[in-house]
């Protein structure tokens, strides 16, 4: 048997990157999926691709290889209304939920006095109010259930230390960490346990855009991935490691997630290849 047999995970940005490797790995041990992204361009101030409804539809497909139920709806976790419906349907099809991973986020970059209005918003919108959204939809139904459970929030290695050019990013994954805290104070007495996720960069499509090669070599017309992957490796401490996989970060997110992980709340925990450290 694996570790969540007889579960339900609902995951957000669940089409590609994290969240489709976090619903896999839960997946493989034994949890049926709730899987929501936005599969849309919707988010004007990002500056690389976002989910498509392809990508969502390749999450449900190695989903279900793995022998596991999958729910896949399309919402934006900026609008409480559309995270709710796509848990109310998971909750029609699986009657529970037991895992919430609120892993949805953006990113971009630009000094703080060159952020623009639009551009805090959806930072802030997203990656925090989104965390929320997620959490406020799920909630009612594990308390009533009374079955406990685990949340695992994402945060980042930005919510626990500050990077230049990230004040809005920045700002909404300390928030995350503030959020996870009060909840976790919140929920224990119903047995639910929150912590949170803190990654280094990722292997993904939010680190690996021209926008980052161009904030990581300043110096440079274009620059392309072999430009910047020495300054990315140069922020952990592990040696030669521009970036650590989505996987690397789900193996955190199934512990956190089972009973190996029964009395751990409140914890912000780093997956960062000793980046926090070093910079500390």
């Amino acid at each position: 048997m694996g570790l969540l047999e007889d579960k339900v995970a609902f995951v957000t940005g669940a089409a590609r990157g994290q969240g489709r490797s976090h619903a896999l790995r839960l997946a493989q041990e034994g949890a049926d999926i709730i899987a929501l992204d936005i599969c849309s361009q919707g988010v004007e101030t990002v500056a690389y691709d976002l989910s498509t409804q392809a990508d969502l539809d390749e999450t449900v497909r190695l989903v279900e290889s793995l022998d596991r139920r999958v729910v896949a709806g399309v919402g934006d976790v900026r609008e409480l209304d559309q995270v709710q419906k796509v848990v109310d349907e998971g909750l029609a099809a699986f009657g529970h939920i037991d895992i919430v991973c609120a892993n949805a986020g953006i990113g971009s970059s630009a000094v703080a006095w060159e952020i623009t209005e639009e551009n805090w918003r959806d930072v802030i919108d997203v990656n925090l109010t989104g965390v929320f959204n997620t959490t406020r939809a799920a909630l009612p139904s594990m308390v009533e259930r009374g079955r406990g459970g685990s949340l695992v929030l994402t945060s980042s290695t930005a919510g626990i230390i500050g990077y230049a050019h990230t004040a809005h990013y920045t700002a909404a994954k300390h928030g995350v960490i503030g959020l996870m805290k009060v909840l976790a104070q919140e929920l224990g007495p119903h047995n639910i346990r929150v912590n949170a996720v803190c990654p280094t960069n990722v292997n993904t499509a939010m680190i690996r855009n021209q926008s980052m090669y161009d904030l990581f070599a300043p110096h440079l017309a274009n620059p392309v991935e072999d430009d910047v992957v020495e300054a990315f490796a140069s922020i952990n401490a592990l040696p030669n490691l521009p970036w650590i996989e989505p996987n690397d970060v789900s193996e955190a997110v199934l512990w956190l997630s089972s009973e190996q992980a029964r009395y751990v709340t409140g914890t912000a925990l780093t997956v960062d290849a000793g980046n926090t450290v070093k910079k500390a």
